[in-house]
């Protein structure tokens, strides 16, 4: 089971917090949060990865997708404080050169 926290920041910036496992099943519903936050006029997301336990391919997509998302709306998407096994699998997926990630949330889009 996974619980996403969703708040927007003073500065407009979309904080997606995924607490938990991101497979198949909550990918979707990752993707629904992505594409909710940038049709309500927030195009500029960050993803907290510190309380995500692990992610699979279609978490993957569901990130990707958000991202390609955002920036036709002229924002972006990045991610932030990714455990060590979520790290692991971005970097055998070439994905944390496209997804770079930060220390924090706030050093994100300021930094």
């Amino acid at each position: 089971m996974i619980e996403f926290d969703v708040r927007t920041t003073d500065d407009g910036i979309g904080v997606v917090v995924p607490r938990g496992r991101l497979n198949m099943v909550a990918a979707r519903e990752l993707r629904e949060t992505l594409t909710g936050l940038v049709d309500s006029g927030t195009p500029r997301i960050v993803v907290d990865l510190a309380e995500t336990t692990f992610l699979d391919s279609s978490a993957l997509g569901a990130l990707v997708a958000g991202l390609k998302t955002a920036r036709q709306a002229g924002g972006d998407l990045r991610i932030a404080r990714p455990t060590e096994s979520v790290m692991t699998v971005f970097r055998l997926t070439n994905l944390d050169k496209v997804l770079r990630p930060r220390d924090d949330v706030e050093s994100a889009f300021h930094g």
